[in-house]
């Protein structure tokens, strides 16, 4: 039997990421199909995907941009056909605007930045991809948009001190979103936070304080590879 198809959207302006997530994905068994999004680059339908993943992006999931509505699209499509999904930062933001309305993720006064201690709900104990978080996980976090943690079909499974929706799960289905970064290493951090310095800052960040606290943040590492395993089997 072959390996297990990943659809791996990428939302951003580069194909080519610091995190190299979609390499990562391949290393932990799945085959992964890389289509730009962001440059509406779409799978012309989704027979023979075991699983998609949703990158973050510099937009919003509420923009009026033609690869945005694609999205949306592609997600309702892909949840009617059960196919698991994770979305992460922008990932998690459209997927929750397309299963649960629009008017889900909103613009906040000010930026949460930073890494920062996420505390785990009770229903991520028993959570296929998410019981490694628990009682507390430890990862950075950065946005100025935010999914509402009050919609009747979210599970909410880990909030922070500013964002009581950090990681969700849509109803009982296997599709999640997580707010923050799990997916930027120890070694990578620092590279990362150089390249994005002047928007960090204007965001409010301390460079030099965002380095130091960098941790490699394996807890949370496990929601990506137990988002795999459960692809895989």
């Amino acid at each position: 039997m072959g390996r297990k198809r990943l659809l791996y959207l990428h939302n951003g302006q580069s194909q080519q990421t610091i995190a190299r997530l979609d390499d990562r994905f391949e290393s932990w068994g799945l085959e992964v199909d890389r289509h730009w999004a962001y440059q509406n680059q779409f799978p012309a339908d989704l027979a023979g995907y075991d699983g998609i993943f949703l990158s973050g992006s510099p937009h919003g999931a509420y923009e009026d941009i033609p690869f945005i509505h694609r999205e949306h699209q592609l997600i309702t499509q892909a949840a009617g056909l059960g196919i698991p999904m994770l979305g992460i930062c922008f990932g998690s933001q459209i997927l929750a605007s397309a299963l649960c309305g629009r008017d889900q993720v909103f613009r906040r006064p000010t930026c949460e930045i930073g890494n920062k201690w996420l505390q785990a709900t009770p229903a991520a104990a028993g959570d296929a991809i998410a019981s490694g978080i628990v009682p507390q996980v430890y990862m950075f976090v950065w946005h100025n948009d935010e999914v509402r943690a009050t919609h009747p079909d979210m599970t909410i499974l880990a909030a922070s001190d500013q964002c009581p929706n950090q990681i969700w799960r849509y109803k009982d289905q296997p599709i999640w979103g997580i707010q923050g970064h799990p997916e930027i290493t120890l070694r990578q951090a620092p590279l990362w936070f150089e390249q994005n310095r002047a928007t960090m800052e204007r965001d409010g960040a301390d460079i030099g304080h965002l380095i130091a606290t960098a941790d490699e943040a394996a807890a949370a590492k496990t929601m990506l590879t137990r988002f795999a395993a459960f692809i895989a089997r």
